[in-house]
């Protein structure tokens, strides 16, 4: 997968992460290619748990805006 500089979907994060973890248990890399996954792992990881806490954000503000609108009826 090629990561652009536009933040990839969850999605294609979470499958890039799986196969980054694949690929580093298999421990048959050179020390330098195992670094760069690595980094790039922790990379996503910071960008999937930002996606996550804004998913919750507008869940969160969903669910307060439809109870404001039932108590209101």
């Amino acid at each position: 997968i090629i990561m652009t500089t536009k933040t990839p979907s969850f999605k294609k994060s979470m499958l890039r992460l799986n196969e980054i973890v694949g690929a580093l248990e298999k421990n048959d890399l050179e020390l330098e290619e195992a670094i760069a996954l690595f980094e790039e792992g922790l990379s996503l990881v910071q960008t999937c748990d930002g996606q996550l806490k804004n998913f919750e954000n507008k869940v969160a503000s969903l669910l307060e805006s439809y109870q404001e609108d039932a108590n209101h009826e």
